[in-house]
């Protein structure tokens, strides 16, 4: 068991839900609310990560976050490290791949806000602030908590996009995923094999649990707007 690959598998997790989740309930307010030009091509824009290759993304982000490019030499010169093989070219990789997994569970969730408990709460004197923190969070709940272990739990897993941007170094690039394959390769099929379960415990578990919390806290809501 590769303990320092998972170690760095969750951390990468961590940082990309961190990020990525505030960004994608304000992103996933707007489709959800607001109609405007261009809102299609927007929204296929958002989702293209779920039917590109892995392979292609990689390639996309390598040529886009690399020394050569805008992005990675402004890196490069004002913080002194490159994105490419470093682990936070992998943050940022991980942010794009995902963000179809957290702006869709949590746009669908608003979707579901009638618009009358909104304007109730605006006439009852509620700023925007509070009626979206106060009246909007609590609904879209079940939502972001979706959204939420969709993202760590691809993270947690992510392997091509990983592998192109980060290489294999350990204890900066190489989580868990790439860890099972250097296991394969070397015919240590223990331990890919321990590595794999860990994997497959967690996703399961993750996604029940999920499911629970999203029903109970659903029907809390439910119950609450009867």
């Amino acid at each position: 068991m590769d303990w320092q690959a998972l170690w760095l598998s969750v951390k990468l997790s961590c940082f990309t839900v961190l990020f990525l989740i505030p960004l994608a309930i304000l992103v996933g307010r707007g489709l959800a609310y607001y109609q405007f030009r261009g809102k299609s091509w927007l929204e296929a824009l958002i989702l293209v990560p779920l039917v590109l290759p892995p392979t292609v993304i990689g390639y996309y982000l390598l040529v886009g976050l690399g020394n050569q490019s805008f992005i990675g030499g402004f890196a490069e010169q004002f913080f002194g490290q490159q994105l490419v093989f470093n682990f936070s070219g992998l943050v940022i990789a991980s942010i794009i791949v995902n963000i179809p997994f957290a702006v869709q569970p949590i746009q669908r969730a608003y979707e579901t806000v009638p618009i009358d408990i909104r304007d109730a709460a605006a006439c009852c004197g509620m700023s925007r602030l509070r009626i979206f923190l106060k009246v909007e969070l609590p609904m879209v709940w079940p939502g972001v908590l979706t959204a939420l272990v969709l993202c760590f739990s691809h993270v947690l897993g992510e392997f091509g996009v990983v592998l192109m941007l980060g290489g294999n170094i350990a204890g900066e690039t190489k989580t868990i995923s790439i860890a099972i394959y250097d296991s394969v390769q070397a015919f240590d099929f223990d331990s890919a094999g321990m590595m794999s379960l860990v994997l497959l415990l967690f996703a399961v578990s993750a996604l029940a649990l999920t499911t629970s919390m999203s029903r109970r806290l659903g029907g809390h809501n439910g119950a609450t707007q009867r």
